[in-house]
Formats: structure tokens, C-alpha cells, sequence
């Protein structure tokens, strides 16, 4: 099995972590750029592990991957079961009306719910009714086209290990501090990660900011979590769900 720590290098862009200050009686000025200190890299290590054992955390992902398109997911995420659900709004700057679809997504699969046509396509294909369709989750489809969905909502699934880090890789990589901000109305400390990600964590040592651009692409993705706790998810149905699997006919004519 890979290390977590792989996880949080620059991979497919999957990374975050890092840390709260330091607790000495007297801290040393520090400017950003500043290497992390030991205490620093303990937290770090543990950082996505504490993501594990709080159990999950309310989400806004905001991806910004078109001239004036805002791609923008609101939910909820259990990382104990690494499921997710989110409302994906993407709006427009032509005057285009926003574009909303509602995801429920695992590690292998991802569900669509509010597709437009699904009702036409499904009557044609005189299938029953049906409020959502999955399909299997992959960064790269069967044309070789990347699926942006797929990796932003893997991005957020992998902001959690179960098992910490050895703290001794983040004191040796490139990782710095680069200074404080106020996020959702409480202070974070913002770091560094080799690669170009960055990531902020507040006084509870909790993880509330990745951001990360992605290979091959002149955007960055920003996934702020202002809650962690416990979160209970339950997929949709089979009932109510087309699978890719057994109508991928269905699939092809909605564009999923």
C-alpha cells in the first residue's frame, strides 16, 4: 500500500496539509519562506490523520476553469467511508444561466442527479424513471479526455489518511511558512508544499484550506473546510439510479 505521505506530494495534485504555530514563551520572528520547525512538521505528519478522526467536514471547492466559468461545489464530506455530496453550480460570465447538478461520489464511482433530458432519454429508451445516473469515477475518459469532476471531487476525498506521517519527511522536504490571514473569521497559519500547493490551518491544528493547480493547467483549485465532524452520507438508491454498467447507452446520450 503507498504511504500517505505520497499523498500529500505532488501527485495527480492530491496533496494538502500542515500547521498551527509553534508553542514557545518567547516564538523567534519568522518571515515567509521560513523552513517549518520541528513542532511544525509533527503537525503536518498527523494533519490528514486528524481529518480521518474527526470523521469528516462540510466543503465549498471553487474552481475557476474557463475565461469567466466558476465551477463551485457545496457539501459535505465522511471521510471514514470516503463518500461525498456536493451541489455543483457552474456559473457564467456571458450572460449564460448557471448550470447545477447534484453529486454523490466514492473513491470508485460518482452519481448525477438534476441531468437535464434524463427524463426524455429514459422514456425513448422506455427505461423507468429514474433521478440519477453513476458512473465509474476516472480523472481520464474512454476518449483519453480529462473529466474535471472526477478529479476535483478525488481532490477532496484525499484531504484524509488513516495512519499519520513521519514527521522527520516534512522537517527534510520543501515545506515553509508563509505568513497568516483570517479565514472564516479565524486566523490561519499558511504554509508551502513542495510543488506549489498551499495550505492553511487554524489554532486547533485543523486543516480549513488546500489549494492546488492542477498538471498541465493554468488554474487552481481552493477547497476551504469551515466544519470538521462527523458526517453521514447515504447514497442514492439502486432504484432510483441508470448505471453506466447496465444502460451505457443512456450515458453516452446525456453526455456523462
Amino acid at each position: 500500500m503507498p504511504s500517505h505521505n505520497r499523498l500529500l506530494l505532488p501527485a495527480l495534485g492530491l496533496a494538502a496539509v500542515l500547521l498551527a504555530g509553534c508553542s514557545q514563551a518567547a516564538p523567534a520572528p519568522r518571515s515567509p519562506g521560513d523552513h517549518v520547525t520541528a513542532t511544525e512538521a509533527k503537525t503536518l505528519a498527523t494533519l490528514l490523520h486528524r481529518d480521518f478522526q474527526q470523521g469528516g467536514a462540510d466543503f465549498v471547492e471553487s474552481v475557476p476553469y474557463g475565461e469567466g466559468t466558476l465551477l463551485k461545489l457545496t457539501g459535505s464530506v465522511d471521510f471514514t467511508r470516503s463518500v461525498g455530496r456536493a451541489q455543483a453550480v457552474t456559473t457564467f460570465s456571458d450572460g449564460r444561466p448557471p448550470d447545477s447538478r447534484t453529486l454523490f461520489f466514492t473513491t470508485e464511482d460518482i452519481w448525477f442527479g438534476d441531468v437535464p433530458d434524463l427524463g426524455e432519454v429514459l422514456t425513448a429508451e422506455k427505461l423507468p424513471a429514474a433521478s440519477y445516473v453513476e458512473r465509474p469515477l476516472a480523472a481520464v475518459s474512454k476518449s483519453g479526455q480529462a473529466q474535471l469532476i472526477d478529479v476535483v471531487v478525488q481532490l477532496v476525498l484525499n484531504l484524509s489518511a488513516r495512519t499519520p506521517d513521519d514527521p522527520r519527511s516534512f522537517e527534510k522536504g520543501d515545506y515553509s511558512w508563509q505568513g497568516q490571514r483570517v479565514i472564516d473569521g479565524k486566523l490561519a497559519s499558511l504554509y508551502s508544499l513542495a510543488g506549489g500547493s498551499t495550505v492553511a490551518v487554524n489554532t486547533d491544528k485543523e486543516l480549513v484550506q488546500f489549494v492546488t493547480r492542477l498538471p498541465d493547467q493554468d488554474f487552481s483549485v481552493t477547497i476551504t473546510l469551515p466544519a470538521h465532524g462527523r458526517r453521514t452520507i447515504d447514497l442514492p438508491s439502486d432504484a432510483e439510479t441508470i448505471t453506466a454498467a447496465e444502460h451505457p447507452e443512456v450515458l453516452e446520450k446525456l453526455g456523462i
